[in-house]
């Protein structure tokens, strides 16, 4: 079984997984490199898999169905692209012989969805659409803070090997937000190292793991008293006893960070 992130657009990645006859690919924005790969490498696509309902992660979905008859999955309370089946917190599905297990995890959308497989290759994989970025994590356009707080603080408790298979390539730049916030924090510094290495050589920085989101990310660390000291120092109105003001307070930074 193989895993590839699909380049898409101008950040975003179109997560494939396949084992060399049949494919599954996740938030396909765009059809067109999915069909690109599809045809390079002989693969019939069996399954899609939709995290939630914005254009970039969907506005392949009807095409790729309509040109394969590949079955669509999508979280319930949200418009996708109709026939799917809808899926919410608790749903397992298995695709390509493969056990998903599905979450809830809102904010970013009002009913953004996860899948997580226990056992990849030797160690889980979640794909966790916008809501958890390598460094970062989604704006919160539909939800709340403490719904997103809530969403990274389940996406969090995986297994520390669990990959972490987000939709965009953000990672350079959430790392200059992460060290403004805790530049004391010596792993963040090396990881930064290693992406910015990566990312001169035109590799992706993805996956990344949760054990390593859980040392470098400020939003998995709003309960760490350096990331709470630093969001009260911006935002004196942050209580930094209270992990949800301290999201809060580091998300509103975070989107006004240049």
């Amino acid at each position: 079984m193989n895993l590839t992130p699909l380049p898409a657009f101008q950040d975003n990645y179109l997560w494939l997984l396949h084992d060399g006859q049949r494919a599954l690919v996740v938030d396909p924005g765009d059809a067109g490199p999915v069909q690109a790969f599809l045809a390079a490498h002989a693969l019939r696509l069996d399954a899609i898999l939709v995290t939630h309902h914005h254009l970039d992660h969907i506005g392949g979905v009807a095409t790729l169905r309509e040109a394969t008859g590949a079955r669509v999955f999508g979280p319930a309370r949200e418009k996708i692209p109709e026939p799917f089946a809808p899926l919410a917190e608790g749903d397992r599905i298995e695709v390509l012989g493969l056990p998903f297990e599905v979450f809830d995890v809102p904010g970013h959308t009002a009913g953004h969805i996860a899948y997580y497989c226990e056992e990849f290759k030797g160690a889980p994989l979640v794909f966790c659409g916008d809501t958890l970025f390598s460094g970062g994590c989604g704006r919160v356009f539909e939800g709340t803070p403490a719904q997103m707080l809530g969403s990274l603080d389940k996406l969090a408790a995986l297994p520390g090997t669990t990959r972490v298979c987000c939709t965009h390539e953000y990672t350079l730049g959430n790392l200059k937000f992460a060290t403004a916030v805790e530049p004391g924090n010596t792993q963040l510094i090396h990881y930064q190292q290693q992406c910015a290495q990566r990312r001169s050589q035109g590799e992706p920085t993805l996956p990344s793991t949760m054990a390593l989101e859980n040392s470098v990310n400020p939003f998995l660390r709003t309960r760490q008293a350096a990331v709470a000291q630093a969001a009260h120092q911006h935002d004196a109105a942050a209580d930094p006893a209270d992990p949800v003001a301290v999201f809060a307070a580091l998300r509103q930074w975070k989107n006004e960070f240049r």
